[in-house]
């Protein structure tokens, strides 16, 4: 990232920059303390193509050896709906968010309900349920 996307507005949508946002997740500097943390910076990291970040953060149990991240996706807005646990001191923890994208001329919007785990401090994916 360049200094200019650094002090923007981060992707997420939180209203902070992104240094002091995502970016401090995604560059190594700090670990999200809460589930909703994680998820917000795993959004951002899909509208970047950060694979290697998203690989660091799902559960091992569930990883997927690659993924194959499209740069034509456009992630526009991300909305969270709706959080259960996955609090600085909690184990486990639902996010359940709204991602909304473009692909090309075709709009839609990812609704999903993410499972989090929290091992040795560290907030991972483990899977989530998609919604109508």
């Amino acid at each position: 990232m360049t200094a200019s996307k650094d002090s923007a507005n981060c992707i997420c949508l939180s209203g902070d920059p992104y240094a002091a946002c995502c970016g401090r997740f995604h560059s190594g500097r700090a670990e999200a303390a809460t589930a909703e943390q994680l998820m917000r910076s795993r959004y951002s990291a899909f509208a970047l193509l950060d694979e290697a970040y998203l690989l660091r953060t799902y559960h091992p149990s569930t990883a997927p050896a690659a993924l194959d991240l499209d740069p034509a996706m456009e992630w526009r807005r991300l909305d969270i709906v709706a959080t259960g646990n996955g609090g600085p001191f909690d184990t486990e923890g639902t996010v359940e968010f709204k991602a909304f994208y473009r692909h090309g001329k075709d709009r839609g919007v990812l609704h999903e309900n993410s499972r989090f785990v929290r091992e040795g401090g560290h907030w991972l994916y483990v899977d989530g349920d998609i919604l109508a």
